[in-house]
């Protein structure tokens, strides 16, 4: 029972990545395809509805499936708690990179009055690649989980391995 919480956490992990690579491949190419006018196109197409709607869904409930996770293994060995840890601390650093960095030029790109051409390529670009630095770390918060979890398993073979074949 406890296991299935990584496999949820694991899941909503795996849709942040691939929602990220989704957006990397397709929407942020079209953004900045030809400035400034695709910058409208891209305002005029989130005006009631924008891929923010998803990620404050599921990015919260990633991390609070994480802490979780770490609650509910941490006296499972070292290796799984320390793992399940190490993948809460990518999954808020990834968020923290989307409040810190992401939302000011979300403003720009999205919210604010269009800048200058320059300034907007500017901002489009450093979104465009440090958006692939973000999924990177979300990405490997999901291998943490995914390690904790192999361990897991590892620990309870070797447990059944001993309980059925005492010394």
């Amino acid at each position: 029972m406890k296991r299935s919480i990584i496999f949820l956490s694991m899941a909503i992990a795996a849709g942040l990545v691939l929602a990220n690579i989704y957006t990397s491949l397709v929407d942020v190419p079209a953004w900045g395809s030809e400035l400034p006018a695709s910058m409208e196109t891209a305002r005029q197409y989130y005006r009631f509805s924008n891929p923010g709607n998803f990620f404050r869904i599921f990015s919260p409930l990633n991390q609070g499936l994480g802490l979780l996770c770490a609650i509910l293994f941490w006296k499972q060995g070292k290796q799984t708690r320390w793992l399940l840890v190490a993948a809460l601390v990518f999954y808020l650093v990834g968020e923290g990179m989307t409040f810190r960095y992401f939302y000011p030029r979300n403003d720009i790109l999205f919210k604010s009055n269009l800048p200058g051409i320059a300034k907007l390529k500017a901002t489009w670009e450093e979104w465009r690649d440090m958006n692939w630095v973000r999924t990177l770390v979300i990405a490997t918060g999901f291998v943490c989980s995914s390690l904790a979890l192999h361990y897991s398993y590892v620990k309870q073979q070797l447990l059944s391995k001993a309980l059925s074949h005492p010394a």
